[in-house]
């Protein structure tokens, strides 16, 4: 990951803020302290058995960046381990401070992954005739299922663990992103979840239309 660890005492700027379709720079609701506990329970499914509040493990007050561009040029700005202990502990998931060692890199490397996701979608549609891409707002949705995932289910495959909706800008032109994200075959260790995140333009608007139907049938393009 090219991104680097940053010290800060500002509120979290990660791009998972479940609360509302807006840019939270003055929230602290990043990466579990949301507006169901369905999400926090994401991630308390990595902790240890024998979790408990108490713990001698010291925990880091760093931060990474990410690899994610706001509108303002910055990038957003991952939580550390003492803000996840925190955000966890206040949903009364009794987190374990060993654990955060395990569970922020791995919501980080989510994170990562599904932007990754969308700039693949992205790729050679002219964003880079302004600077790149940029992550305006985002809203987590994890009791609403897309209508791909109910079909899914129908289907018999696993519903979703969670779901979010990232609305990005294209050199003015803003696109909404649905995501959602399925929990992948794994050796057993909490090190080695394995993720699967299903990243699509949401069909809001012709151009949503167009790019799910090019990726049906590339020849369309």
């Amino acid at each position: 990951m090219s991104s680097s660890p940053t010290t800060t005492s500002e509120a979290p700027k990660c791009p998972v803020d479940h609360s509302s379709f807006k840019n939270t720079s003055d929230t602290q609701a990043c990466p579990v302290d949301h507006s169901t506990a369905t999400s926090t329970s994401t991630w308390a499914r990595f902790m240890s058995a024998d979790s408990s509040r108490t713990s001698s493990v010291p925990l880091s007050r760093d931060r990474e960046i990410s690899s994610i561009p706001k509108p303002n040029d910055e990038k957003w700005v991952y939580p550390s381990e003492e803000q996840f202990f925190a955000a966890m502990a206040r949903k009364n998931h009794n987190p374990r401070a060993a654990d955060m060692k395990t569970i922020v890199p791995i919501h980080n490397a989510v994170n990562e992954r599904a932007w990754t996701e969308i700039l693949k979608w992205e790729a050679g549609r002219g964003s880079e005739t302004c600077g790149g891409l940029k992550l305006v707002n985002f809203k987590g949705r994890p009791k609403d299922r897309s209508p791909k995932a109910r079909l899914n289910m129908l289907l018999g495959y696993s519903a979703p663990f969670d779901r979010h909706d990232w609305v990005v800008d294209r050199c003015g032109t803003q696109m909404r992103y649905i995501i959602d994200f399925y929990t992948g075959h794994s050796s057993g260790s909490k090190e080695n979840v394995a993720f699967y995140l299903d990243a699509r333009p949401a069909l809001d608007n012709w151009e949503g239309i167009k790019m799910r139907l090019e990726n049906l049938w590339p020849w369309s393009k």
